[in-house]
């Protein structure tokens, strides 16, 4: 069969398309080495930055948790004055003054405001032993430790504003009930102890442990509240003999040098007195 000359030319260029198309798909479909490689790491190029932006994120998130220097600084601790409070019933009778309920008439705070004659204090000589009281308990922070809140002063009076002890005295507990149930004393023994035991990581002696000097808060837990004869002491050595004399011990008696062992003494006579109930309505302090 022979086939005419247009049919050739029609067939010649019908090959000569399909090999045009040919070449144009191989070169469309052809990927080079290097895209081959990126495609292959495509999650590790997605996951980590370039460098730039890495070091810029990371600077951005630093200064997120680094806290701004434009922060709002906490307002300066408030300047106590007597016109402050309202002042409310009297709460008991001290040897240098009284002690009244009080509320601050801002926040309707209830606290405690024991106020203190100079003249008194200077006719006693017990000059260092206030300022000792009040540089020690205003640094104390411990849920059985009666907390100092502040102090004032004027010509005559010095006020300490306290934390309010709302039950009392212990020792006005101990008078009426006689004497305390072997689980409550036990109680109010490790509350003691716990207590002690943070004073005397603070190198302070209390030297005067008794239910006078002891009271009761609102939830019925023990607050050392009296520091008149505390004494800051680095080298846990004292020689001065003072507090009361029931509850001094030996090496105070026999003046001896003491540590901080003198309250254990006091807190062991204070649980022989919670549990077998030996009262001194008179005690004798004794100061030397």
């Amino acid at each position: 069969m022979r086939l005419s000359k247009a049919s050739l030319t029609n067939h010649s260029n019908l090959r000569k398309v399909a090999l045009e198309n040919q070449s144009t798909m191989s070169k469309t479909t052809a990927v080079p080495s290097q895209v081959v490689q990126l495609s292959s790491s495509s999650e590790s190029v997605v996951s980590e930055p370039p460098p730039q932006e890495a070091a810029a994120e990371s600077s951005e998130g630093s200064q997120k948790s680094r806290p701004s220097t434009m922060q709002k600084q906490p307002n300066a601790p408030k300047q106590f004055h007597l016109g402050m409070f309202e002042i409310g019933r009297p709460l008991g009778k001290g040897k240098f003054g009284h002690v009244y309920l009080v509320r601050e008439r801002s926040s309707g705070f209830i606290c405690a405001l024991k106020v203190m004659h100079k003249d008194e204090i200077k006719s006693n000589g017990v000059e260092k032993q206030v300022q000792r009281e009040v540089e020690i308990q205003c640094n104390l922070r411990h849920p059985n430790i009666l907390q100092l809140y502040g102090h004032i002063h004027d010509s005559k009076r010095i006020f300490l504003i306290l934390e309010l002890a709302k039950k009392g005295e212990l020792y006005k507990h101990l008078r009426r009930e006689r004497r305390f149930p072997e689980w409550q004393a036990a109680a109010y023994i490790a509350q003691m102890a716990s207590a002690l035991k943070f004073l005397h990581r603070k190198h302070v002696i209390h030297r005067d442990i008794k239910p006078e000097n002891i009271l009761v808060g609102v939830h019925g837990e023990l607050k050392i509240a009296d520091f008149g004869w505390s004494v800051h002491a680095p080298s846990n050595r004292r020689k001065t003999m003072c507090g009361t004399m029931d509850y001094l011990a030996p090496e105070i008696v026999n003046h001896y040098t003491y540590n901080t062992a003198v309250d254990l003494w006091s807190l062991g006579v204070l649980m022989y007195e919670l549990l077998v109930n030996i009262l001194c309505d008179q005690r004798s302090t004794l100061i030397l």
